[in-house]
């Protein structure tokens, strides 16, 4: 029996309030956007939200990087802007609730199994061991896993479905061999090609190596990351239009509900927001996200919400953010741009 709220692990300084303005990216404000929105459509009773959440220390960032990486970035010196991001005092900290953020609602998906577990957070998965990428800071992934294969001997699946390949699981393989165990090869998926074939290859995975795996008791959570970046309209992203966006999250959470009933229990999954760029139109990245929270209400927890999505098609279309080429070599994704 499901738990007929999602709950969040949000804590307000976990947002990035000061200098927010100098970044592109407004990945490190998002937290704090999307909860503002959920309220202003009349969606927060559906939530319960969690701020008593134990932050992250030095010690457990360097489960996934250099010492001379983590302890760059806390002091501010020249790795701090391996992200693309402006450094601050208040950035840095807010990093160590993010990466805890979403290390908590993986942990409470395995306690608390019959609960959804929402971390609002996005800003890792091109993080590398010996630094930040692409607007990304530190591998909150390969931290989380790592930490839940040590407390509960748990191997996970990632269903990264953020417009960009995240690379930060197979590029720490090496440096963390842990991460081998706790995210097996192959497990760190990121579907691939345009609208029905992005999407089909999506089913494809979940129903031919993802639910055998989960059956066997080869995989024991899933986390769910739906950047809004996959969609048509995004600035960094092209993948799919509204229809087959909104066709993923229809059918991820319509198949958390047969695996429940497979199961004979709840499966235990979590999931987190990624990527997301409207300059001219924040609101359709914040819809986007919202429209996966209630399709997960809708389909999994059987409570029927009429939500309207609202996506703004962008003017220019046919050309993609142009970075600089200093910025372009700080990203370590995949840009398309157009020339």
């Amino acid at each position: 029996m499901r738990n007929n709220l999602i709950k969040i692990f949000y804590n307000e300084k976990q947002v990035l309030e000061n200098n927010s303005s100098l970044n592109f990216s407004k990945s490190p404000l998002k937290p704090k956007l999307l909860i503002e929105y959920l309220r202003d459509n009349n969606l927060l009773s559906n939530f319960s939200i969690t701020k008593n959440f134990n932050i992250f220390g030095n010690a457990d960032f360097k489960l996934a990087h250099t010492d001379n990486y983590v302890d760059d970035f806390f002091s501010g010196g020249y790795l701090s802007r391996s992200n693309g991001l402006e450094w601050s005092p208040q950035f840095a900290n807010s990093v160590r609730y993010t990466n805890a953020s979403l290390y908590s609602a993986i942990k409470n998906s395995i306690v608390e199994p019959e609960t959804v577990s929402f971390s609002p957070t996005s800003g890792f998965h091109h993080a590398r061991p010996t630094g930040g990428s692409g607007f990304c800071t530190f591998s909150g992934q390969v931290i989380a896993s790592v930490k839940i294969w040590r407390e509960f001997n748990k191997r996970g699946c990632y269903l990264d479905l953020d417009g960009h390949f995240g690379n930060s699981i197979e590029d720490s393989r090496e440096f963390q061999p842990e991460i081998n165990e706790a995210i097996p090869e192959n497990f760190n998926f990121n579907p691939t090609g345009i609208d029905y074939s992005y999407y089909e290859n999506l089913v494809d995975f979940i129903k031919n190596t993802l639910e055998p795996a989960i059956l066997s008791g080869k995989i024991s959570y899933v986390v769910w990351c739906h950047g809004a970046d996959s969609h048509c309209d995004d600035e960094l992203g092209h993948q799919c239009s509204t229809e087959y966006w909104t066709k993923c999250a229809d059918f991820f959470w319509a198949w958390v509900k047969v695996m429940d009933e497979k199961l004979g229990r709840p499966l235990p999954v979590s999931c987190a927001l990624f990527g997301g760029y409207r300059s001219d139109d924040y609101t359709t990245v914040l819809s986007l996200h919202t429209y996966d929270l209630v399709a997960c209400i809708n389909r999994l927890l059987g409570i029927n919400i009429d939500y309207r999505l609202e996506v703004k098609p962008r003017k220019n279309k046919n050309s993609h953010v142009h970075y600089s080429r200093k910025r372009k070599r700080r990203l370590k994704f995949r840009t398309y741009t157009q020339v």
